[in-house]
This record gives C-alpha cells, sequence and structure tokens, in this order.
C-alpha cells in the first residue's frame, strides 16, 4: 500500500498505474484536498452530485473508489462521517467521470515534492524527530 497524495484535483494517473503494475495498493492522503481548491463547492462535483442526490465530498469519494483507490476520509463530524460511508449506493457514468478527470490539475495542493528546499525541510524535520530521545 502506497498512501500519497490523491484527489480530484491531484489524481496521480501515471503512478496509479505503475503501483497497479506492481500490485500496490493506491491509497489517498487528503481525498478532500483538506478543502482546497473550493472542492466542497466545486460546481462540477456539486452538479454530478445533485444528480445523484449526494453531495460534492459524497462524489469526489464515488469517484476515487471507481478509479480503484482506497479512501478513509478523515472527520470529527458524525453526520460526516456517516455521509462518507453513503457512496455505494451508486455509480458514476463514464461521462460524469471524464468530467471529474477534466478537474486534474497534476500539481500538488501542498507542496513540491520537486522542489529542493522542500526535500531538504523534510529531511531536517525527520532527523530531528529521530535524534530526539
Amino acid at each position: 500500500m502506497n498512501e500519497v497524495e490523491t484527489h480530484v484535483f491531484h489524481q496521480q494517473k501515471e503512478l496509479h498505474e505503475i503501483m497497479r503494475r506492481y500490485g500496490i495498493v493506491h491509497e489517498a492522503w487528503a481525498p478532500f484536498a483538506e478543502g482546497r481548491g473550493d472542492l466542497f463547492t466545486n460546481p462540477v462535483l456539486t452538479g454530478i452530485g445533485a444528480a445523484h442526490g449526494k453531495t460534492a465530498a459524497q462524489t469526489a469519494l464515488r469517484f476515487l473508489l471507481q478509479k480503484d483507490v482506497v479512501v478513509i476520509p478523515k472527520s470529527v463530524h458524525r453526520d460526516r462521517m456517516e455521509q462518507n460511508l453513503d457512496v455505494f449506493d451508486f455509480m458514476l457514468s463514464a461521462e460524469e467521470m471524464r468530467k471529474i478527470e477534466g478537474l486534474d490539475e497534476k500539481d500538488s495542493l501542498f507542496f513540491s515534492h520537486y522542489d529542493p528546499a522542500m526535500v531538504e525541510w523534510f529531511y531536517e524535520m525527520v532527523q530531528e524527530r529521530h535524534l530526539r530521545p
């Protein structure tokens, strides 16, 4: 299993295919993009969701599930937890899937893994935690 940033705005299509090829299960980190990019009010997601009686969040989860991505959405609110589980009674059509695929910006909404300064920051953070008693 490999947990990587994956949501409707950063779908990780190429990485997903490589993981599938080697039998690695793809798990979404931040499947709701932590609300960035106005995910919960996105017109594509809200429009498709409305056609199924679902929210934008439920539509985003259903999309990832249909792409064979494991999702474990985080919430501390009971009603949202229940909504997050209520995504197995509908399917997105091929056209709806294509519309959501069109939201892919192919870039992180959090940080660049290719930025040397960011990589160095991560390294130093890990070293600091590792050296702490």
